[in-house]
């Protein structure tokens, strides 16, 4: 697989799948083996295993991209909600792929998402998001979502989805692959829809949020992620090399 191409990531998620498969019929994996450990560490060092982060983008220009969004528009209203919900819900694009109108719980102190699954939440155990009111309309992840889900007239199904020509809708839900478009329509080609999760880790650290708070909302289960997400501004924001005086 190194020969190929294949990233270190995606060459060690191989390897577990086939320590995992060892396991189960109770015999002894070949990926256990000292002389397999070196070769790894060897490819490792050859490759590098510095993994490719979603670039993350300032509050102040996600501001300013969605407050230029026409939201009088089918198109243009969903893709507010979308870039609105994905960045203060820290949602992964599976999660709001796979968002129903039945998972949204409205009231007067915000919203509950509830997911039914997610990448760390493979059984389906209960796990929620909770989004807060925003007191400009434009930059409003509930009203907005309230406002969609009006237009989409139905209390159950997916709640993203695609439309037929003259912005009639469908309930054809929108893939992973389509959210990454909608992010990179309107943040350019750099960015995809990861970046709203990535960008949440980070203005919410920069604003003094501590690791359990942001992965309540993210859901981690360590703060090796947050780290690594805000790792990038820290070097930038935090470093003696600034002060200097050149």
């Amino acid at each position: 697989m190194a020969e190929t191409g294949k990233k270190v990531s995606t060459i060690q998620r191989h390897c577990a799948a086939v320590s995992k498969a060892h396991a189960l019929r109770g015999v002894d994996s070949p990926t256990d083996d000292k002389k397999f450990k070196v070769l790894m560490e060897g490819i490792a060092r050859l490759k590098g295993v510095r993994q490719k982060q979603a670039p993350a983008f300032t509050l102040a220009t996600f501001k300013c991209t969605v407050k230029s969004i026409d939201g009088k528009t089918l198109a243009g209203l969903r893709d507010r909600v979308i870039l609105l919900l994905g960045f203060t819900g820290a949602f992964r694009r599976s999660e709001l792929a796979a968002l129903n109108v039945e998972d949204l719980a409205f009231s007067e102190e915000g919203l509950i998402v509830n997911l039914a699954k997610s990448k760390t939440n493979q059984l389906g155990a209960a796990e929620e998001k909770a989004i807060f009111y925003s007191p400009d309309f434009k930059l409003c992840p509930i009203r907005t979502l309230q406002s969609w889900v009006h237009r989409l007239d139905r209390t159950t199904g997916p709640v993203f989805v695609s439309f037929r020509k003259g912005e009639r809708l469908t309930e054809r839900r929108l893939t992973d692959k389509h959210l990454n478009l909608i992010v990179q329509r309107y943040f350019g080609p750099t960015y995809s829809a990861h970046s709203l999760r990535a960008s949440f880790v980070t203005v919410a650290k920069l604003a003094g949020a501590d690791d359990s708070e942001v992965m309540n909302q993210t859901k981690h289960k360590t703060s090796e992620m947050i780290r690594r997400y805000t790792r990038l501004d820290n070097i930038r924001q935090h470093n003696a090399a600034q002060k200097l005086g050149l």
